[in-house]
């Protein structure tokens, strides 16, 4: 397990489906980051947001309430950071509704590296450029 630090950027992930979960999980660590993983926009809600740099990567269709509608609870709490609504044929609603509140869309399947850009692009438009290590 990587180790976890302070000063490396999290990223709070939500997806119903543990394989998804999992293997982001593992990719995004290997990409550097921390990671904690909530398996519902309810567990999300329930989840304590730490005060470092945190970039949410949320599933739109899970059990519960939507991905959207989880987000549209933290920012009504004021949490203010990135998020990235991940799915599978957004359609044009959808579409419409994440423009709206500023969360880009990442289609599923995720193929190449298109999460992780978005994340970075995320990271660096909130919090500026990560330091070097």
């Amino acid at each position: 397990m990587p180790r976890r630090s302070p000063h490396r950027r999290l990223i709070v992930l939500v997806d119903d489906d543990p394989a998804v979960r999992g293997a982001l999980t593992f990719s995004l660590e290997l990409d550097g980051f921390d990671v904690e993983a909530c398996d519902s926009g309810e567990s999300l809600l329930q989840h304590r947001l730490m005060d470092r740099e945190t970039c949410l990567v949320i599933d739109q269709k899970l059990p519960g309430i939507s991905g959207l509608d989880a987000l549209a609870q933290l920012r009504a709490r004021n949490v203010t950071a990135p998020a990235i609504l991940i799915t599978s044929n957004p359609h044009r609603a959808l579409r419409d509704a994440a423009r709206n509140a500023g969360v880009p869309i990442v289609e599923k399947p995720l193929l190449g590296d298109v999460l992780t850009g978005d994340i970075h692009r995320a990271f660096d438009r909130w919090y500026g450029a990560a330091p070097k290590a």
